[in-house]
């Protein structure tokens, strides 16, 4: 029989990677000349968002078309940079995924751009640890569409989601899955909901949800 599902964020879920990311971005922007240099708090702001919102929250004097092509370069450029130095995983990320491994299948969706997930995965060698991942990037789709799929092609017989934006909850939700809420990350969720504060707390709270 299939395992149980554990569905994943990445970014503000399983690691932040602002820090490494930050000099690529600003990079494209002063090449592509828009005026902009980001901070590490407006950037971490866009940490969750599909490629068409950060572009839009990003370069808002920009046409719409322009601020989006100039965010994908900057996801392009932010490749080489982790290829190179990782992102900063989570404390205690490899002793969980090694614990809860053994009896869940997991998984990752983000609405990052492709290869993003390739490259934590490979640079983290932590691909044993994950069955399958899917991406806004990859598929031009929502993230509750993306969780479904990943549910559906594994056939998962039951999943919950971990995230740590109000985006992360409304996918749960729009999947049908229970949401347990990064709350170390970057967002913040209105609803009440389950919640971790650190990611070594997942494992005693996983089992009573699936």
């Amino acid at each position: 029989m299939t395992k149980k599902g554990i569905i994943f964020d990445l970014d503000g879920t399983l690691w932040d990677s602002t820090v490494q990311i930050l000099p690529a971005w600003n990079a494209v922007l002063r090449r592509k000349g828009t005026g902009r240099q980001l901070s590490l708090p407006q950037l971490r702001g866009y940490m969750g968002k599909n490629i068409e919102e950060i572009g839009r929250l990003m370069l808002p004097d920009h046409s719409a078309a322009e601020a989006v092509e100039i965010a994908k370069q900057c996801c392009r450029e932010e490749l080489g940079y982790l290829s190179e130095s990782g992102g900063t995983l989570y404390p205690d990320l490899l002793p969980v995924l090694e614990k809860l491994s053994q009896d869940y299948l997991l998984c990752i969706v983000s609405n990052c751009q492709e290869g993003y997930i390739d490259t934590f995965l490979r640079v983290h060698r932590l691909q044993n640890y994950f069955s399958d991942f899917e991406c806004f990037g990859r598929t031009n789709r929502r993230k509750g569409e993306n969780i479904k799929e990943v549910i559906r092609r594994n056939h998962i017989p039951s999943a919950l989601y971990v995230g740590d934006t109000e985006g992360d909850c409304e996918a749960a939700l729009q999947a049908g899955i229970p949401f347990i809420h990064a709350a170390y990350g970057f967002g913040s969720v209105r609803v009440q909901t389950l919640r971790i504060t650190a990611f070594s707390q997942l494992p005693d709270l996983v089992p009573a949800i699936l």
